[in-house]
């Protein structure tokens, strides 16, 4: 448990840096493709995946296969991801996808569809489990599973690592010992990317959220469409607010089996109708972010 906390961060003095077209905030849509990866009984797993599901936890003894907990994970799969990659497509509009190798492995038509647009990647595991849970080794086996896995199915690499919740300390230098990714984004600690140090190497973090995040919804801690889509664009309207001083960035989390269903999908679509006509805002990928971050603020 070696990685170093930071509490300071830029503190008062964040790098002032434009982003392109001279906007001061980026926005950062992200959509997770877990369905598929999750914990399963048929998969080898002790019990079936109880998280982000549509009741408070699996009523189905331990051990026993949640036959509705799968469903529900397959709705996003079935019908949710189809729903927003239309949505995003229509209003052509950039995203990011966190994506577990698996749940592209056993959805060939999504992959496809992923292949087809010119979205960024980010590796969000080989499965989604936890991988605070694995020792060191077996940790890096499935970094570079996670990574070979998916340029094989997309065509293209994942720029970026995503842990599912948290990383383990050895994290990131086991992403830096691997080479083939540009940035990771666990952690939820900035409003900007930052750089550190991992395995004796600059290594660049593009923060991510649990805040704005459409997890909210089986959270409790909104309920409707229009609760969520007015916390995203009261938190929009206050960085945009801030960013003549301050460059901001602002992340969203979205989940096809959560976001997926139309009652929620609606308060999306009222953030988008918000955001779309500001000028002044760079809607862009992560890797374009690294990129764009990268030149301006090389590491020290």
């Amino acid at each position: 448990m070696n990685r170093a906390r930071d509490l300071a961060g830029y503190g008062p003095a964040p790098p002032d840096i434009t982003w392109p077209n001279g906007a001061r905030l980026a926005l950062n849509f992200v959509l997770n493709v877990e369905e598929g990866s999750e914990y399963s009984v048929p998969d080898g797993d002790s019990a079936s995946e109880a998280a982000l599901i549509e009741v408070r936890a699996s009523r189905v003894p331990r051990g026993d296969r949640d036959l509705a907990a799968e469903s529900m994970y397959e709705y996003g799969s079935r019908v949710g991801f189809w729903r927003i990659h239309e949505l995003f497509r229509s209003r052509g509009l950039p995203l990011t996808v966190f994506a577990a190798a698996q749940a592209l492995e056993r959805c060939p038509q999504i992959a496809r569809a992923i292949r087809e647009t010119d979205w960024d990647i980010c590796a969000h595991g080989w499965r989604w489990i936890e991988h605070y849970h694995l020792d060191p080794a077996t940790e890096a086996e499935h970094i570079a599973r996670a990574h070979a896995s998916i340029t094989e199915t997309l065509g293209r690499a994942p720029r970026g690592f995503y842990c599912r919740y948290s990383a383990s300390a050895a994290t990131r230098g086991l992403l830096v010992q691997h080479g083939g990714f540009d940035y990771d984004s666990d952690a939820y600690n900035d409003d900007l990317p930052y750089w550190t140090e991992a395995a004796g190497q600059p290594h660049l973090v593009i923060p991510y959220t649990m805040v704005n995040n459409d997890a909210k919804f089986l959270a409790g801690d909104v309920f409707s469409a229009r609760a969520f889509g007015d916390f995203l664009i009261d938190g929009f309207d206050v960085l945009r607010a801030e960013s003549p001083r301050w460059p901001r960035m602002m992340s969203v989390g979205l989940h096809a089996r959560i976001i997926g269903h139309p009652g929620r999908l609606a308060g999306l679509i009222r953030f988008l109708d918000h955001v779309q006509g500001c000028s002044d805002v760079w809607v862009c990928g992560r890797a374009a972010l690294a990129d764009h971050w990268r030149a301006k603020v090389p590491p020290p």
